[in-house]
Parts: C-alpha cells; sequence; structure tokens
C-alpha cells in the first residue's frame, strides 16, 4: 500500500512539470493536478477525500506559482 502511495506521489508530482508559462496558468494547473492528486490518493488509502482534495489543490497552485519558469 505504501509503494502505490510513493508511486502516486511522484506521477502528480511530475505533472506539475508541464503547467504553463504564466504564474496564473502554472497556479490554476497545479492547484488542478493537486486536488485530483489528493483525492485519488485519499480515496485509495481510505482517509478523508474532500480534505485530500483541498490540502493537494492549496499545494498544487503554491508550487505552480513558486516554480514559474525564468524568462
Amino acid at each position: 500500500m505504501r509503494s502505490i502511495f510513493i508511486v502516486l506521489a511522484c506521477v502528480c508530482l511530475l505533472g506539475l512539470t508541464g503547467c504553463g508559462n504564466r504564474p496564473g496558468e502554472r497556479a490554476l494547473s497545479g492547484g488542478a493536478i493537486g486536488a485530483a492528486g489528493g483525492a485519488g490518493i485519499a480515496a485509495i488509502a481510505g482517509g478523508p477525500v474532500l480534505g485530500a482534495a483541498l490540502l493537494g489543490g492549496a499545494a498544487g497552485a503554491l508550487t505552480g506559482i513558486v516554480t514559474t519558469p525564468r524568462r
């Protein structure tokens, strides 16, 4: 079960690499990817899906903003 969580987390993190060029685009797509990943992992692990989706979305949006590529 732990290995499934690790694989899913890595897939979610890899998805953040191609989110867009502007900070707003990256925040939006990163938030969506994070929310989907958090909900999916919580559903598999048997945890609270809504809370995990909110946390994943917030983490994804923040990561999308922080990792904006240089011009």
